[in-house]
């Protein structure tokens, strides 16, 4: 039976897929007109528009200017730009915890971790819980339950939880807690907003308690607009430094006072060479978000220069790689710099993605794909959708495309200067665009709310991360708890990628298609099917490094089964958009302030070289 886009017949019969057939002009037309208008893009600027351009790293943060005591006075201006309005503050998380409560959790080191259930029982100051609250964080996930006691014990840690799972507030809400409070005891000097405003005060050498490593420029900018809300009274001011933006614009911003140093490996190294404007020697923590990814991309050189290149005591800086997979390289990279008694978490299986995302694959024949997309498009409500292809011609060919049907769309790749790029990003944020298409390298960067359908237009493949790459491509929905969609076009081309798909469709409980039937294991129950950790790197490095043996709770390791993340524990909040309502387009979205941050677009692809310094300064002081 064909499924409308040329899948070939089988005997037995295909449940209906998700692309719809082909569609009227009538039908189109009324589908377009739920989509809003489209705005095109605009990539050229004046020079006075550049001037005028806010950049992702000048994003206004709380600055205390030494009036007040240990933690500084509110600032309700700033407090509504952080958060949002308080009637517009909504929960991060989404509704369905069904799926969540099956989570395993395992942990592995000396010391158990007795994980918090609530963020009122974690032991957090008081101006440090009501930004978590402010920021719409209600009850911890998984991952944020063993991680902030974890951090809060004083150990080195590996934590690894699939994408979307909120690793990133695991580790900031924790370290900035334990710092708020001793910005005078432990920060550098630095001139007060006022000096530097007027002119009077001259840039200082920055000194981070805190340094950041992430692989994309998308990327850093978020964890920058997280580290914003956290920072709020702590006296500590967060800095993000990435390539493609201008080089003289972040230095200032660092000269003006850093405690959290945010940026992208090749621009770190950058700003660490430059000692006369950074210096390490305060750093107390050091944290690698998304680890595997800088460490596949051969970015090692890079970050063995961060992790001991600098003036950093190794004895007083804790160590943290989160990631969602844990490859040998990792390992390596672990075992040379963490101390022996770190502690590991791990939620799920490594590698794994979570049955709140509906998995549709669906049989293209390659030359139907252009039209099977705009159909599915049509065929569904409007909601933020992300479309993954596999080259930047094809980013843009798509781009045009859907543009030219009428559709609101905007595209992102590393072609594109980074000021593009922010604007493509802001735009698919606020919902004025509300389709992006970007090359797969994006997918580790982009964390917008309320994405609700995923779209592979290009099926990764080896090489483009196979189905690693899949994994985080569909984890752009379903963050935290909501559900989402991901509807992926399969074609000949596509059979590097078959077996492992089909293993990860069974293991999350989705439909096998039929033509992927061929490829399920030999005697395997598709209701029962469990995917295996590769073990192959742990054997590799002379065992120890693996998270226990025999896999369940309380077996080689410490275990946290279903049971620590029952009912009581899930991520259950009230959100207005956690079920798809009231998120038409053109209503502006992320009501908790998310859209403050200038978030940039664009693909990791070229990071590395754009950072590397190609913009650095030449004969100035800075």
């Amino acid at each position: 039976m064909s499924d409308g886009w040329g899948a070939p017949d089988t005997t037995a019969a295909a449940p209906e897929r998700a692309a719809a057939p082909p569609m009227s002009e009538a039908d189109r037309q009324a589908a377009l007109d739920k989509w809003g208008t489209r705005t095109a893009n605009v990539y050229s600027e004046t020079e006075a528009q550049l001037a005028d351009r806010k950049w992702g790293g000048n994003a206004a943060v709380y600055e205390w200017d030494g009036d007040e005591g240990d933690i500084g006075p509110e600032n309700p201006e700033l407090e509504v730009m952080l958060f949002g309005p308080p009637e517009e503050r909504h929960g991060t998380a989404g509704l369905d915890i069904s799926k969540i409560e099956e989570i395993r959790v395992y942990q592995e080191g000396d010391v158990r971790i007795e994980p918090i259930f609530k963020f009122q029982d974690a032991g957090l100051h008081p101006a440090m819980l009501k930004n978590v609250l402010m920021s719409g964080y209600v009850t911890p996930t998984p991952i944020q339950k063993y991680c902030i006691p974890a951090i809060k014990m004083g150990h080195d840690l590996i934590a690894i939880a699939q994408t979307g799972s909120g690793k990133t507030a695991a580790y900031l809400i924790p370290i900035l807690n334990h710092l708020m409070g001793k910005a005078k005891k432990l920060a550098a000097p630095r001139p007060s907003p006022r000096e530097f405003m007027a002119g009077t005060a001259p840039l200082q050498r920055a000194e981070p308690l805190v340094l950041v490593i992430c692989p994309t420029r998308e990327l850093a900018i978020q964890i920058f607009d997280q580290a914003r809300k956290f920072c709020y009274r702590t006296m500590l001011r967060p800095c993000v430094v990435y390539g493609g933006g201008p080089i003289r614009e972040q230095m200032i911003q660092v000269g003006r006072g850093c405690d959290i140093l945010i940026g992208t490996p090749g621009r770190l190294v950058d700003v660490m060479q430059r000692t006369h404007a950074m210096s390490f020697r305060r750093l107390k923590y050091l944290v690698i978000d998304e680890a595997d990814e800088m460490l596949d991309d051969g970015w090692q050189e890079e970050i063995e220069k961060l992790m001991s290149g600098g003036e950093q005591d190794d004895g007083n800086v804790k160590y943290m790689l989160f990631s969602a997979t844990f490859p040998g390289a990792l390992r390596r990279l672990a075992k040379n710099h963490l101390a022996e008694d770190h502690l590991r978490v791990r939620v799920g299986r490594i590698g794994s993605t979570h049955a709140n995302i509906k998995q549709d694959v669906i049989y293209v024949r390659p030359e139907l794909k252009r039209e099977a997309l705009s159909d599915l498009i049509f065929s569904t409500n409007p909601g933020r959708t992300l479309v993954f292809v596999n080259s930047k011609r094809t980013a843009d060919e798509i781009d045009d495309y859907l543009f030219n049907k009428g559709l609101p769309s905007t595209s992102m790749h590393s072609d594109r200067i980074q000021s593009e790029r922010e604007d493509a990003m802001q735009a698919f944020r606020s919902g004025k665009t509300p389709i992006m298409v970007a090359t797969g390298l994006s997918a580790r960067g982009i964390d917008v709310k309320n994405v609700l359908h995923v779209i592979n237009y290009d099926l990764p493949s080896t090489d483009h991360g196979g189905i690693q790459e899949y994994i985080h491509r569909i984890g752009r929905t379903g963050r935290i708890g909501h559900t989402g969609t991901a509807t992926s076009f399969y074609t000949e081309r596509d059979e590097s990628i078959a077996q492992d798909l089909t293993m990860l469709l069974m293991e999350t409980q989705q439909e096998v298609p039929d033509f992927l039937q061929q490829y399920i294991p030999e005697g395997a129950d598709p209701k029962t099917f469990k995917i295996e950790d590769d073990k192959s790197d742990d054997e590799a490095l002379g065992g120890g490094d693996g998270w226990g043996t025999g896999g369940d709770a309380g077996d080689g390791a410490w275990g946290a089964g279903g049971g620590d993340d029952s009912a009581g524990a899930g991520w259950g909040s009230e959100s207005k958009d956690a079920a798809g309502g009231e998120n038409d387009w053109g209503s502006g979205g992320n009501a908790a302030g998310g859209d403050q941050g200038w978030g940039s677009g664009g693909n990791a692809g070229g990071v590395a070289g754009a950072d590397a310094g190609g913009d650095a300064w030449n004969g100035d002081a800075w």
